[in-house]
């Protein structure tokens, strides 16, 4: 297995940093927006976006929840094993809100159909977003497109992105794996 990195340290809180300010241009106060991070990962992503907008914008309120997809996947009925669902967490209205899904790694674009899927049993909001940290390029199967991208990595199937997160990992990481034969 080859590792390469492709952010970390200073470089990926920039990233972060520079998300959050196309944010505020297209959101202005976020009194009309809300940020909902799809489970597992995209969590610690809306988390610390949430986080970084509450730093830069201190007398605004930042909305930020957590969203199970499980039973909304189109395969979670293929799985051999028993599933295990996250916790959904909104305890705040989204009709008529702009919301903005995000993940940490946007691939086939599965994730995002499910999300969205789910999403609708909390109402119909204004207009729905994408904040992908990671935007695996040229490997959707659904067309799916992110409207904020941390960066942007062309890879084959075989390759992995993994992001770690200081929160549960230690660091805050993106890495590229490739099986070396």
């Amino acid at each position: 297995m080859q590792n390469l990195t492709l952010l970390d340290g200073q470089k990926f809180q920039i990233t972060l940093q520079r998300l959050c300010r196309q944010l505020i241009e297209n959101h202005n106060d976020f009194s009309e927006s809300v940020l909902i991070g799809i489970q597992p990962r995209g969590i610690y992503l809306a988390k610390r976006i949430a986080e970084e907008l509450r730093l830069i914008l201190p007398s605004k309120t930042i909305q930020q929840g957590d969203l199970d997809i499980t039973f909304y996947r189109d395969d979670f009925r293929r799985r051999e094993s028993q599933l295990v669902p996250n916790q959904t967490k909104i305890d705040f209205i989204i009709e008529g809100k702009k919301v903005i899904m995000m993940d940490d790694v946007l691939w086939t674009g599965r994730t995002i159909r499910a999300a969205m899927d789910a999403l609708q049993a909390f109402g119909r909001p204004e207009r729905i977003e994408l904040l992908a940290l990671v935007d695996r390029r040229y490997s959707r199967h659904i067309p799916v497109e992110a409207d904020y991208v941390g960066i942007e990595v062309d890879s084959i199937a075989s390759q992995k992105v993994v992001v770690s997160w200081k929160e549960t990992d230690g660091e805050d990481r993106i890495t590229l794996l490739s099986d070396v034969k």
